[in-house]
This record gives C-alpha cells, sequence and structure tokens, in this order.
C-alpha cells in the first residue's frame, strides 16, 4: 500500500527527538502508563502520545521496554513503504525514557468494527491485517485502527508486537481465507531487515521477523484463527 509522501514526516521527527516535553495529562483506559504531551521545538508545538518504561505493568512473556516495540512498529512499516504507524521516536521525557508517537488527530467514534462496515476502507484494513501477520501483534484492538481527520487509516498501540514465538491475537480475523493483495506481497518480498531494527529488537525477535515475512510471501492468504486465544481483550 503505497502513500503519499509526508511532506512534513522529517519535520515531525525533528520535533519529537529535539522538541521539549510537557505533560498534559494521563490517556484514559490505558493498561499502561500512557501520557498525552505537547512536543515543542523552537515555533512549532506537536501533540504525542508518550509511554515510558517506568509506566509498564511488567509482564509474563515480554520483557520490560515494551516502548523500542512501538518504534519497532514505525521502523517496519516505513521500511515496507505503508506508512499505517505515525512517526514513534525514543526519547528522554519527564518520567524518563520511552517512546513518543505522534498523536494523531482522529474520529474516535470510528474503529475497526465501524470501520470495516464501509468498503472504500477495507484495502486499508487489510494492510493493517497484514502488517500484524509479520509483526506478530499480540494486541490488536479495534480501538487500535484511527480513522484520521486527514482521511487515512492509522494503526496504534504495538508495544506486544515482535515476539518470537506465535502470538498473534487480533480482533481481524474477517479476512479469512481471502488473498493478500499482491502489492503488499511484492512490498514483503523486497523487505530486509532495516539496519537500525536491532537497536529495538534482539536478534532472535529479527530473525523471526524475517521468518514471518517470508512465511506470507509463500502462502500470501489471510489466516484462519488457530489458537486457543485469537481475540484480545477487550475487543475495543
Amino acid at each position: 500500500m503505497r502513500s503519499p509522501e509526508r511532506s512534513q514526516a522529517p519535520d515531525v521527527i525533528e520535533i519529537l527527538r529535539q522538541g521539549d516535553v510537557d505533560v498534559e495529562g494521563r490517556m484514559p483506559w490505558s493498561s499502561n502508563g500512557t501520557y498525552l504531551v505537547g512536543v515543542c521545538r523552537g515555533g512549532d508545538t506537536i501533540r504525542a502520545v508518550y509511554k515510558p518504561e517506568r509506566g509498564e505493568r511488567p509482564l509474563w512473556d515480554f520483557p520490560s521496554g515494551l516502548y523500542r516495540r512501538e518504534v519497532a512498529a514505525y521502523v517496519v512499516s516505513e521500511a515496507l513503504g505503508w506508512r499505517l504507524v505515525p512517526e514513534t521516536v525514543v526519547r528522554d521525557g519527564p518520567l524518563g525514557r520511552g517512546s513518543l508517537q505522534r498523536f494523531v488527530d482522529a474520529d474516535f467514534s470510528q474503529h475497526y468494527f465501524t470501520l470495516l462496515e464501509f468498503p472504500e476502507h477495507h484495502d486499508a484494513l487489510k494492510a493493517i491485517c497484514a502488517f500484524d501477520l509479520v509483526a506478530n501483534n499480540a494486541d490488536r484492538k479495534g480501538g487500535h485502527c484511527l480513522l484520521g481527520t486527514d482521511g487515512r487509516l492509522w494503526s496504534v498501540d504495538h508495544g506486544l508486537c515482535f515476539h518470537e514465538d506465535p502470538k498473534l491475537r487480533t480482533v481481524m480475523w474477517d479476512f479469512e481465507g481471502m488473498a493478500i493483495p499482491e502489492h503488499l506481497v511484492a512490498d514483503l518480498e523486497r523487505f530486509s531487515v532495516p539496519d537500525e531494527l536491532p537497536r529495538f529488537l534482539d536478534d532472535e525477535e529479527c530473525g523471526a521477523l524475517e521468518a514471518r515475512v517470508a512465511a506470507v510471501v509463500r502462502r500470501p492468504v489471510f489466516p484462519a484463527a488457530r489458537s486457543s486465544r485469537p481475540y484480545p481483550w477487550p475487543l475495543v
């Protein structure tokens, strides 16, 4: 899924990396500490979502430092050319080291289940679904698909991705048995692990990512739910 160039992307990344961070408040309904912040550099200010490692709840199956997986998702999405994930960087913020992701202005009454009702969104939803297959997303809730005010669909909340073991838990099973679009498969065929990805994932996780990409290329079909826990909770 090729998208128009983001004319503001370099500026956004620079602001996220270098700007002063001011916490506006904690995001509601987040299981981990997640904060809405303003980021100011020079005369430019943007809003961002800040996820410090200090705010993470310990998990038995994922190591601490989930924020690094948020950045890894952005890196992989960009490397594929799909541009599904808002600009995301690692930053030292007011509550310590964590991820900082551009806040998406969106219609928050919309989510996966409502967007699925409109065929014009299906191509973008299939791209997100394909991304989840290779990222091994263990927590794709409906509310993690955002309809931006720019008219685009965005994918957010990737802290539980890239485990080396199969972990796929998602609400996006509606495309079961359908062929993955050819242009997405072509992008996956060209994919190689970006040089910066080992900063965020270990060698085994990078290797597992490559293996999942190769598996999708060999059999480019959206799978059926087979695990004992195929859905996340809550669903939205």
